[in-house]
């Protein structure tokens, strides 16, 4: 066997030992020839594959070079060197790495998977608020269209929300479009939100009154900041999908709920063994219109590729880069 498809091998063997506690054989079989073509096309293509915590083991452990939260994807997009970007995630996520490499190819497997908060808001409805607000910053969480990011001063994410917030000069700001995100950040900061009444299609749907059945001694309750205030209420930690994660590894609970969307039980089970996790199961109908086939036709035929016009590219970018400074300014 040549040295480079065994080492292509090895590498497709690697990954399955990681996760064959969550996948019986009978299952990965189905996916390997996927994975195998997958693989081969990467390396053709120089090719790099992100995926983000909602997706399936088969697509973040099977094919994946980058797993993480919006925040990672967007930083490690703003990164890479690769020639192709495939972005195993929804639409807004494609955009923002295209935004971020405008010169490289950037490839959703199914131009369907949207977002509920990115359609719930346009550039035009910005430009209202920023009508009725004048001198008014405006903050746009990076699940929105490229439009809306470029009509934004910057963008934020769930694990950065209160950061970006407060770096902004003024005692008011417009943060939009998730309502639920919106209240949790005015939680944690003086200046006062105007707010969007956007709302994930996922997370608005848990209900404190559900979270109460899981609750018993021994059990962490971690819950996504989309999710309705008195659902968090009821949670022992409040985070992004990464935080959530660095709270398994700070507690090491026995028993972990999570209120998100349901692949990332599957996702951070790989990671803490040890640890049983449980989840009112809500799933992302448009995560789950990523599939190793989807992916593997769009390395072949090189599409969908996301396009976006230069002048939404710069006004987006003026907005993303602005957020990723504020992170890096938190880092030093």
């Amino acid at each position: 066997m040549p040295a480079s498809i065994s080492t292509l091998q090895n590498d497709i063997d690697a990954r399955y030992a990681r996760i064959a506690s969550r996948m019986p054989p009978e299952e990965w079989a189905v996916h390997r020839p996927l994975i195998e073509g997958i693989a081969r096309f990467k390396r053709e293509r120089r090719a790099v594959v992100m995926a983000h915590n909602y997706q399936p083991i088969e697509i973040t452990h099977g094919i994946a070079d980058v797993v993480g939260d919006s925040l990672a994807l967007a930083q490690q997009a703003a990164a890479t060197d690769a020639d192709v970007i495939v972005l195993c995630g929804v639409h807004f996520m494609a955009e923002t790495a295209k935004i971020l490499n405008p010169g490289r190819t950037v490839l959703i497997p199914d131009m369907a998977a949207g977002c509920s908060l990115a359609s719930s808001i346009t550039a035009a409805d910005i430009r209202r608020l920023r009508a009725a607000h004048p001198g008014v910053p405006v903050v746009s969480y990076v699940n929105t269209s490229a439009e809306v990011k470029a009509e934004s001063d910057v963008c934020c994410t769930s694990a950065n929300a209160v950061d970006i917030v407060e770096s902004l000069p003024g005692q008011e700001v417009i943060f939009l479009p998730d309502r639920y995100l919106g209240r949790h950040v005015q939680a944690h900061t003086r200046k006062r939100l105007i707010l969007w009444d956007g709302a994930c299609e996922v997370h608005e749907r848990f209900s404190a009154a559900e979270v109460r059945t899981f609750k018993a001694p021994g059990v962490r309750v971690l819950a996504h900041p989309e999710c309705p205030p008195e659902v968090l209420a009821e949670a022992d930690f409040v985070g992004s999908t990464a935080a959530m994660g660095g709270d398994i590894r700070r507690h090491r609970p026995d028993r972990v709920v999570l209120i998100t969307e349901c692949s990332m039980a599957g996702n951070l089970a790989v990671e803490f063994p040890a640890v049983e996790f449980t989840q009112p199961c809500n799933l992302c109908p448009h995560m789950q219109k990523i599939t190793l086939p989807k992916v593997l036709r769009a390395l072949e035929t090189l599409s969908p590729a996301v396009t976006l016009d230069p002048a939404i590219i710069a006004g987006a970018r003026r907005s993303l880069d602005r957020m990723l400074a504020v992170g890096r300014r938190e880092a030093a």
